[in-house]
């Protein structure tokens, strides 16, 4: 995956939207005989995970499975906020919290209003990138910094005194480039950090970057204009090119400041690097030991390989010992990235002059030892997020939807309604290739080889309408497994997208007088998808799939596999005509 291509059009798209406000989604009206999901099981079943069984004082990296990229950590006393890029999903910015590093809960969303997030216009992987979280314990406010290249945003931070009791709307910053991160000195000062193109005339290749700081008004929240300065052109070493200079961090540390950002773009040269200065605006000078962390270098076709590592940030651990987040792939056998992005952790030696991740320049390991002290792995068990291999089971039962249940580009609150017999979606007129908010609730592909699993009642009443499961890895790139309405018949099919092309592979006659079970089941890069009529025997349609064009190696972007509970009225998928 070539970040600087798609990222140079994002930026072209952004520069676009400049200025253009665009309104969120009305809420829609109740449809009546709208489809109703009352049961969904989701399991993970990766080999790894077996091969590697957890001893008691063990925990498995990624600590965040499936598509939470770009991650970014902060503490304040003994807890500890976690964010991550969220693209076109809605809500955005998932927020998560822990007291050891080890057992993590989200807490919710950071963008969760559509005063705050409008991505209802842009593709699946524009939106908001690479988030920062930061504490400033010096007015005692946590800060969350992102670009979202939508909505006329760009640049925006938002802050709050207690992450549990929401957000600020934004506050837009006056300034170009992305992934912008903040530090607040000791004597209280803000300072502004960020990727940016070269100064006008003087790029010279394709990827070279410079990371810009600014001067920080803490009051007004807004950069301070002239204060601009380049504190790094191009890389670690100019003279060989470096591409994507990004993901700045500034941390101070025995009196000094060092730099720490991403190198080599978020593909499979991604790296991190570190710098130092005496002074918050530099200038920095590198490590000699550049990178520390690294995947780069290790043979392709190793076992349990975890790849593309980089995009880093730092906090102090328990007992004072440095952790370091990050993201980094686990790509199926066919070297494919379904899952996309997840975060991982590793901890940090910090005892010499520079950090270095801890085993971040071997091949990882898929689990670790949990922090000095920290004696417990409760994931999965009290509201922790689980981790491994893992059942969840949703009823949708519960007062409100699970944290994990998104929508893409619009409010789930649209389209969602939680009724006592399961979870209703009064479908859009929009079709799932649209760039407009779609009646979708998506849950993120977590492991490579998975089955997920849902109870539909519904009875089409024509051919625009459809409802059942949609595997996406963009408006492009996507399978739609679902029931429809043809003539006086209603039909159960399979749709491939590809490139924006669809076409139906498989379609079959189907009882809908009781509810029925719809299933995607994966083996790594094969996807099956089935469907049982009577709750016990599947049935097959449509083969064995290749999952390649829910990878990025093949659809591109930079989100995962996409899981939804999908209704349409805007169906355009049509049974075959001659029905086997």
């Amino acid at each position: 995956m070539k970040k600087t291509n798609l990222l140079s059009t994002v930026i072209i798209a952004f520069l676009a939207f400049w200025g253009l406000h665009a309104q969120p989604a009305a809420k829609e009206k109740p449809v009546k005989n709208a489809p109703v999901f009352s049961h969904v099981v989701y399991q993970g079943d990766d080999q790894v995970y077996k091969d590697f069984p957890l001893k008691p004082d063990e925990f498995y990296n990624p600590i965040l499975q499936g598509c939470y990229p770009d991650p970014s950590i902060t503490r304040k006393g003994d807890d500890y906020y976690l964010v991550c890029s969220s693209f076109a999903m809605f809500p955005g910015v998932p927020i998560f919290h822990s007291n050891d590093l080890v057992n993590w809960k989200q807490i919710g969303h950071v963008l969760d209003r559509t005063s705050q997030l409008k991505v209802e216009d842009c593709g699946i992987s524009a939106g908001v990138y690479a988030p920062q979280i930061l504490y400033n314990p010096n007015n005692e406010t946590f800060y969350m910094i992102t670009t979202q290249f939508s909505g006329g945003f760009g640049n925006i931070v938002v802050k709050t005194k207690d992450p549990l009791q929401g957000w600020s709307d934004p506050y837009k910053l006056n300034f170009n480039g992305i992934d912008p991160s903040l530090f607040f000195d000791d004597d209280g000062k803000g300072y502004v950090i960020h990727n940016d193109a070269p100064d006008r005339g003087k790029e010279l290749y394709n990827g070279h970057r410079v990371i810009k700081i600014w001067e920080y008004d803490v009051e007004k929240d807004q950069v301070i204009a002239g204060t601009d300065k380049i504190i790094v052109d191009g890389g670690v070493d100019l003279s060989e090119k470096p591409i994507w200079i990004e993901a700045p961090h500034i941390y101070k540390k025995n009196g000094r400041y060092f730099l720490m950002c991403a190198e080599g773009g978020t593909g499979g040269w991604h790296s991190e690097v570190i710098f130092v200065s005496d002074s918050p605006k530099g200038p920095y000078t590198p490590a000699p030991g550049n990178p520390i962390l690294t995947q780069r270098y290790f043979p392709k076709d190793r076992a349990n390989k975890v790849d593309w590592a980089g995009h880093a940030d730092l906090v102090p651990g328990p007992g004072g010992k440095y952790y370091g987040v990050f993201l980094a792939i686990r790509p199926n056998e066919k070297d494919r990235v379904n899952i996309g992005r997840e975060t991982f952790i590793l901890p940090v030696d910090w005892t010499g002059e520079f950090p270095v991740f801890e085993n971040g320049l071997v091949p990882m390991k898929p689990k670790l030892k949990m922090p000095k002290g920290i004696t417990e792995n409760k994931t999965g068990k009290d509201g922790f997020l689980p981790n491994g291999n893992f059942t969840y089971t949703e009823d949708f039962t519960a007062e409100k939807l699970d944290y994990r249940w998104i929508g893409l580009r619009g409010p789930r609150e649209n389209f969602v309604v939680l009724t006592k017999n399961g979870l209703q979606i009064n479908p859009f007129p929009t079709n799932i290739k649209e760039v407009k908010p779609t009646s979708t609730l998506f849950y993120r592909q977590q492991h490579t080889s998975f089955s997920f699993t849902t109870t539909l009642e519904c009875k089409p009443a024509s051919e625009q309408d459809l409802a059942g499961i949609v595997c996406l890895q963009s408006e492009r790139f996507h399978y739609v497994f679902g029931i429809t309405k043809k003539d006086n018949a209603y039909y159960l099919l399979l749709e491939r997208t590809e490139k924006g092309q669809s076409k139906t592979l498989a379609s079959a006659p189907i009882d809908v007088k009781n509810p029925v079970q719809l299933q995607v089941k994966t083996a790594g890069d094969q996807y099956t998808f089935n469907y049982s009529v009577n709750g016990t025997d599947f049935v097959n349609l449509g083969g064995t799939l290749s999952g390649d064009i829910l990878s990025t190696n093949v659809a591109g972007g930079f989100t995962g596999c996409l899981i939804g509970l999908y209704a349409t009225a805007a169906n355009d998928a049509r049974p075959e005509t001659a029905v086997p």
